[in-house]
């Protein structure tokens, strides 16, 4: 009887003694309590725990991915949307991580949950959609401050998706396409203000000389006979102004009497008897 004894309380004292000691990876850490009271962070490694007067809460220092749960938000502009985000955060201080708060990994969830809400309600739905980034760092930087007494740093907020009703994507596709209209209108209105002040100077360089004008109107015709036409009507003023011109700029050399005269411009034949004394011809 007593053997049994002696071998019972050799295997309560190597049980013991095996318990006391503990294993914590690179990652983790151990809050150890002396009789309730706080007394040090141990680890990594080996580290010895003496059994029913200390006690060991293990925290993981590894970075925590939180999926926050989507959460309807009424913007600043009064659009009802559905948003939800990521958060990446990792225990800095095991000790206020244990001591400050009950659950760190509930609180932070919560906490990332409210102020979601909170911040995207003071904006309004096109910040949402095009300026991710700055509510991005926004709620970041208030949830790293209100974590901070946790001993928590938050490194990161991420949205992801900002669903919004049928009726309400509709209206922003028939917005854009507003937009889109808008911006064509005012670049085919600058385009019509610079072909004006291009036509304005055109016409101030062809005003100066009147060949130039009436070898503008020769150009027209020849891109019109071009095309797969058989009857070009132009005017015969237009030949009339062209022969002075001409003439005008003809000027006879007098005779040394041995060369042939200068012709005038009287040699230039009639155009209106050519097209048949009318003032109109057809070619």
């Amino acid at each position: 009887m007593i053997e049994y004894f002696t071998i019972a309380i050799v295997l309560i004292v190597i049980s013991l003694l095996v318990s006391m000691f503990r294993i914590l990876r690179e990652y983790e850490r151990g809050v150890i309590f002396l009789l309730g009271r706080f007394q040090k962070v141990k680890g990594p490694g080996l580290i010895i725990v003496i059994p029913f007067i200390q006690q060991m809460v293990k925290v993981d220092l590894r970075t925590i991915v939180l999926d926050v749960p989507s959460q309807d938000v009424i913007s600043r502009d009064n659009v009802s949307v559905k948003v939800n985000a990521v958060l990446y955060f990792r225990v800095m201080d095991p000790q206020n991580a244990v001591i400050n708060v009950e659950n760190f990994y509930a609180a932070t969830s919560q906490l990332a949950q409210t102020t979601l809400r909170s911040v995207l309600g003071k904006h309004e739905l096109d910040d949402m959609l095009a300026s991710r980034d700055q509510l991005n760092e926004d709620i970041q930087e208030i949830l790293d401050a209100q974590t901070d007494a946790w001993g928590i740093k938050v490194s990161n907020v991420e949205i992801k998706h900002v669903d919004l009703d049928e009726s309400m994507i509709r209206v922003i596709a028939r917005q854009a396409e507003a937009e889109r209209s808008r911006r064509a209108k005012i670049i085919h209105a600058e385009g019509e203000h610079e072909a004006s002040k291009r036509l304005l100077e055109a016409a101030r360089t062809l005003s100066r000389r009147s060949e130039a004008l009436q070898l503008r109107y020769l150009q027209t015709l020849t891109e019109i006979s071009n095309d797969k036409t058989n009857t070009i009507v132009f005017p015969v003023d237009l030949l009339r102004d062209l022969k002075k011109s001409v003439a005008g700029m003809e000027t006879p050399e007098p005779d040394d009497g041995g060369g042939e005269p200068a012709h005038s411009s009287s040699e230039f034949p009639d155009t209106s008897a050519v097209l048949g004394g009318e003032e109109g011809g057809k070619v």
